[in-house]
């Protein structure tokens, strides 16, 4: 652990968490847009399509990291508008367009560095590909640190902008937005993004900066500024745990990044709130109990006189196993809906509440179907059964009136009045 810590508090350890945390926060809130539009393969062409900036930037500035900003810029703003272009004017499909450039411009640039080697000069590919977190100059921490403050301030001057030329573009033109001039724009700022991330994660990976934590916040919210704010934090423990990992373990930074952001993408897809996959286990089986526990009030309420029902009848009537049974009806006991004796169940007068309405919501909702629909009576029984149990009150209210609040169903039975 001492060894650990030492590590840690070595010049180079700072400025590797420094220029990480800054593109962890820079990625992660500029990735929500990316991701909303639909464009992560751009980010991903932007990413590689860089190469050639670097290439031309050596070859005219020597080993420069300005020199290498402003060529990689200008070589993503070149992919930028020549994709855009072709998606544009040429009838070619928009990946298609995305993919033609980014792998010319990716080969340009690989050809170029590698014939470097030929005159003696030393331009290392693997450190553009994959980053070298551990060679980060003060340099670079400066320009990362004003990229990372130029795009946060952009985001928020221009995020009414961004906002609905992501989201309604067709209103934006109406409201006399320049949708190409905000797209433009936005490349802009995923060029110099991307560019800022070369030391920390390399051109391969800062798409998974830009893409994993932006989706993890979707996951985690449907509200954009607070998509923006979890989507920075994402990236940022990311990166900084991320170091953390590949020091511990001797392994490379830049994929251990992108694979602490891709665990905090699963735990999202797990635990999520509203929309992970336990959640959504929880709320079938709460939806499958409640549909149990109302089949079982509805067929109680079939006994004319009000006599308990035997356990096994329900079993044979439902169909279901003794174990749901069994748990559906101590559900219904325990809400007090049930009464339950020696010789079965029987309804409380909150139970009998409760059955009505469900009896209310089959024979309306069968009535409809007959009447609106023109299904005939012999096809109605399943889908009412099914839908009892998820039509709300207001819309009831409004298929009543909408029949003229009819006192019985297709097969000659009284609907019960609303309570």
């Amino acid at each position: 652990m001492n060894e650990f810590l030492q590590i840690l508090s070595e010049p180079w350890a700072i400025r590797a968490v420094i220029v990480s945390s800054l593109v962890g926060i820079m990625c992660g809130t500029l990735g929500c847009f990316l991701v909303l539009r639909n464009m992560s393969l751009i980010g991903d062409a932007l990413s590689h399509a860089i190469l050639p900036g670097i290439y031309f930037s050596f070859v005219f500035f020597g080993y420069s990291t300005l020199g290498f900003f402003f060529g990689a810029t200008i070589a993503g703003m070149l992919t930028a508008l020549g994709i855009t272009w072709v998606q544009d004017h040429v009838k070619t499909k928009n990946d298609a367009a995305i993919g033609i450039i980014f792998t010319a411009m990716f080969s340009i640039g690989v050809i170029g560095i590698s014939s470097l080697a030929r005159t003696g000069a030393h331009l290392d590919l693997k450190d553009f590909l994959f980053g070298n977190v551990l060679g980060i100059s003060d340099a670079d921490i400066v320009l990362t640190s004003i990229i990372t403050i130029y795009t946060l301030i952009s985001i928020v001057v221009f995020y009414r902008y961004l906002f609905v030329t992501t989201f309604q573009p067709t209103i934006a033109t109406a409201m006399g937005f320049s949708t190409k001039t905000i797209h433009y724009f936005f490349m802009l700022l995923l060029s110099v993004a991307v560019v800022s991330s070369l030391g920390a994660v390399g051109v391969i990976l800062v798409v998974a900066m830009l893409i994993t934590p932006a989706a993890t916040a979707l996951l985690l919210s449907d509200n954009l500024k607070k998509v923006l704010f979890i989507s920075a934090c994402i990236g940022l423990l990311s990166a900084v745990f991320g170091f953390l990992v590949s020091v511990k373990f001797e392994t490379t930074p830049g994929p251990a990044m992108t694979l602490v952001a891709t665990t905090f993408y699963l735990l999202a897809v797990a635990l999520s709130p509203s929309k992970g996959l336990v959640f959504k286990y929880l709320e079938r089986k709460k939806q499958k109990n409640k549909i149990v526990n109302e089949d079982i009030l509805r067929q109680v309420i079939k006994s004319k006189d009000g006599s308990p029902v035997a356990i096994d009848y329900l079993k044979e009537k439902l169909g279901l196993s003794q174990a749901s049974l069994k748990k559906g009806v101590q559900n219904l006991k325990t809400l007090g809906l049930v009464i339950k004796s020696a010789q079965g169940i029987a309804l409380s007068d909150s139970g009998q509440k409760k059955a009505n309405e469900l009896v209310r919501a089959h024979r309306l909702w069968e009535t409809y179907q007959v009447d609106k629909m023109g299904i005939d009576a012999v096809q109605i029984h399943d889908e009412a059964d099914y839908l009892e149990h998820h039509l709300s009150e207001e819309l009831l209210e409004e298929i009543a009136k909408d029949l003229g609040f009819p006192e019985n169903d297709p097969h000659g039975s009284p609907i019960p009045p609303k309570v």
